[in-house]
């Protein structure tokens, strides 16, 4: 319980300063700070991606089908919302249990496979569900043209008591917090994953299975369990991301740059750890946001040029860099956030 203390403070305090957010931003920078909470949402949502996709590769597999279970879960929120009338606040948990149990269904075929071979099934599984949801009857999923989904949140306008803008900023506000409640959730998961037995389940399972089975571990079960959980999460992110964006479209929705950012962002900032993949979202966010308003016409050129040397001068990512920084000052306290193990 001790060990998890750190772990459950910078939680805390995450959580803490995510409620103050909006409150701040408004006070601060008024019309300003529509804009801001809107950047804010989408850091959170590549960290949820990206810590998401970590808990799988914590077993030793890389996984290409992230687009996929994201898809799933926007499509889930979409039909929910045309076909039956179920109020919208519950495609957040049905597009993860729809992605959920998809990787369950995949996982109990494709996790017996490894390396190169497990990738290669999971992203032709991605190719295969776009293609199935663009012939699924039109009135259905809308094939190509894709459907609208309705909105989570529609703040009224008051006259002579707001603003125009402030509409919006109510609208982000309340997303904001949404993301923020889902980004601690998938917190949470990672954290008990690091702080119970799973972590040494999936370390010797990601080390050497055939060792991992004397000890006792069954590898099947440990990858099964870390396929649906990362999946089920990254279900109801795309279900929060289709609410919030109003529509989904087969080749937006199951586009394979969602599956390059979940895989890019935590080798970033730093793969089987917590924090790490928070760090990165963060930190890419930023960059990507400064570059575009620098070099609006050439910033992805910039993007790669910092991805590609950071992964060439830090590559156990920002958490080993800075674990490495404190062992070169004489430190001797443990990393944060899931004890940074760096890749393998």
């Amino acid at each position: 319980m001790r060990r998890a203390l750190p772990d459950v403070l910078w939680t805390l305090a995450l959580a803490i300063v995510a409620a103050l957010a909006p409150t701040l931003l408004k006070a601060g920078f008024d019309q300003a700070s529509v804009s801001y909470l809107s950047l804010a949402s989408n850091a959170m949502s590549l960290g949820i991606l990206a810590l998401s996709w970590d808990l799988l590769a914590r077993t030793g597999q890389l996984s290409l089908a992230h687009a996929a279970f994201y898809g799933a879960g926007a499509y889930a929120a979409a039909v929910l919302a045309n076909a039956t009338g179920v109020p919208i606040v519950l495609a957040l948990p049905l597009g993860g249990l729809v992605a959920g149990l998809l990787a369950l269904g995949l996982g109990s075929v494709t996790l017996r496979l490894k390396g190169i071979y497990f990738a290669i099934a999971t992203l032709a599984f991605t190719e295969v569900l776009k293609a199935v949801v663009q012939e699924l009857p039109t009135g259905l999923a809308g094939g190509a043209a894709g459907l609208n989904v309705p909105p989570l949140f529609r703040p009224h306008f008051v006259p002579g008591q707001m603003q125009r803008w402030e509409i919006a900023f109510q609208r982000n506000e309340a997303y904001f917090y949404v993301y923020a409640a889902l980004l601690v959730l998938t917190i949470a998961v990672s954290i008990v994953v690091q702080r119970t037995r799973l972590r040494a389940a999936f370390t010797a399972v990601r080390t050497n299975e055939a060792v991992a089975a004397v000890m006792g571990v069954r590898p099947a079960r440990a990858k099964l369990l870390a396929f649906v959980l990362s999946s089920a999460l990254v279900g109801m992110l795309g279900a929060l991301e289709a609410m919030r964006l109003g529509s989904v479209i087969p080749d937006g929705t199951f586009a394979i740059s969602t599956t390059v950012f979940a895989l890019v962002t935590p080798i970033f900032g730093g793969l089987y750890t917590t924090l790490g993949p928070i760090l990165g979202a963060g930190v890419l966010s930023a960059v990507e946001e400064t570059l575009k308003r620098t070099f609006a016409e050439g910033y992805l050129i910039g993007y790669g040029v910092v991805l590609v040397a950071s992964i060439l001068f830090m590559p156990r990512g920002l958490v080993g860099l800075a674990t490495r920084l404190r062992r070169r000052r004489g430190g001797s306290g443990t990393p944060a956030a899931g004890d940074a193990e760096g890749p393998a």
